[in-house]
């Protein structure tokens, strides 16, 4: 052995305790060895100095071998102990093995071999119980901050449905009171915008056209209003689950030229030409004529809004399996890819600030996207700043049962169905009727 060991002899017999000490030093153990004549002698030299080994005779004027293992371990001493005992005395040395002590010799047995390789051995035992110890309470300290960070996560989940309760609350609370004014507000607005068309008759009297500019204005603001409402109406009904289709057949081609016609004027006043290109072989389609022009108004209502200048196209074409696309073309502002994520989230505008350039709520994508969803349908976008922007729209023919009943959350955008590209397919004049559908770069 290399290293100096600190070595313990616990004997009241000189003899004894020299028969040790030259054993060890016959085996050529480099040591520092101290001696005590009884048991409290041993637990004196074991406070004050540690040991790497104890050689304990069992039998101590003061105490016996078995005592003195019992108070070291009492004053938690972690020292490998070998027992010395007589002839005849294994059964005892069992004993003293199960009370902690790591190994035992005979005294008769006593040589520079024996003893060196009991020394060797009780040391190997002893520091891979160290280790063994070592690593239980490691393992004792990680279980039990498992247990605390389970606890904690506990708490925080606790803290998370008790948050989401408060949520789901509030989210229902903001969506009664969205119907409840929205509705309430109708009224007086369809009593304003009903005596504004009154007056404006000539059977009721002739204005003058100071009063004539005002009471159109009053009109147009009034139905804008009424327009606003009707989208916070929608949505709140969308948020609650309590928008229903009503399914019916109808002929796609008449809503979508009786929808484009009423949205012309708005084109005309910003000087944009406003153009349709539908590519139906069988125009019939079973679907809510309703919601699809709410759809389509939306699209239009955007188009016309962030378009300055240019066209904007109207495409309808068939799909296999039975479906079409409805697609919207402008040549307006276009949209930065980074916020193709947010254009179809609630009251989300690109500008944000109060004083935008572009008015409304926020919600026209919102309830297109929803709409669509319930439809079993899909919206693609294509767009680029300063050149223009492509909705297109994928429906079924028919929609089934399932579909009209189907509550579908309102207004959560997984992504999943919305497809984007940088490229933008528009050209300067519109395409041709049966090439206006095909856009390269789309991911379908």
């Amino acid at each position: 052995m290399e290293e100096t060991l600190r070595i313990l002899v616990v004997d009241d017999d000189e003899v004894d305790r020299m028969a040790v000490r030259r054993a060890l030093a016959q085996a050529g153990v480099k040591m520092e060895l101290s001696e005590a004549g009884n048991g409290h002698e041993a637990l004196l030299a074991l406070a004050s100095i540690t040991f790497d080994c104890v050689f304990l005779d069992y039998r101590l004027p003061d105490q016996d071998g078995l005592t003195l293992i019992h108070r070291v371990q009492a004053s938690e001493i972690k020292v490998p102990l070998v027992v010395l005992t007589a002839q005849g005395d294994e059964q005892i040395a069992v004993e003293l093995m199960k009370a902690g002590a790591t190994d035992y010799l005979a005294k008769s047995r006593v040589s520079s071999e024996t003893l060196a390789q009991i020394l060797r051995n009780a040391m190997r035992v002893y520091r891979a119980e160290m280790q063994a110890n070592l690593a239980l309470q490691q393992l004792k300290e990680s279980h039990e901050q498992l247990i605390r960070k389970n606890q904690e996560l506990e708490r925080q989940r606790q803290q998370i449905q008790l948050q989401n309760l408060k949520l789901i609350e509030a989210s229902r609370l903001k969506t009664q009171f969205l119907a409840t004014m929205s509705h309430e507000l109708r009224t007086p607005m369809n009593a304003i915008i009903g005596f504004s068309q009154i007056l404006l008759r000539p059977k009721f009297g002739q204005l003058s056209p100071q009063q004539t500019d005002m009471v159109e204005r009053i009109l147009n603001n009034g139905k804008h209003l009424l327009m606003l409402l009707n989208e916070v109406l929608d949505f709140s009904k969308l948020e609650a689950g309590r928008l229903e289709l009503k399914a019916e057949l109808f002929d796609l081609t008449t809503v979508i030229n009786s929808t484009v016609k009423e949205m012309q004027s708005l084109a005309e006043a910003k000087k944009l030409a406003l153009q349709v290109q539908i590519g139906l072989e069988n125009p019939w389609v079973f679907n809510d004529s309703v919601r699809l022009r709410q759809i389509l108004v939306n699209l239009l209502s955007n188009a016309i809004k962030f378009t300055e200048t240019g066209s904007i196209w109207v495409e309808i074409q068939e799909l296999p399996e039975n479906r079409l696309a409805i697609a919207v073309r402008d040549t307006g502002i276009g949209i930065a890819p980074k916020d193709f994520q947010h254009i179809f989230e609630a009251f989300r505008q690109v500008d944000q600030s109060l004083t935008r350039k572009y008015p409304g709520t926020g919600l026209g994508l919102a309830i297109v996207d929803s709409l669509v969803r319930m439809m079993n349908g899909q919206i693609l976008i294509e767009s680029q700043l300063g050149v223009g922007s492509m909705f297109k729209v994928e429906l079924p023919r028919q929609i089934l049962a399932k579909d009209i009943a189907g509550k579908i959350p309102a207004l959560n955008v997984d992504g999943e169905h919305i497809f984007f590209s940088a490229h933008n397919p528009h050209q300067s004049s519109p395409p041709s009727r049966r090439s206006s559908m095909r856009y390269p770069n789309l991911k379908l």
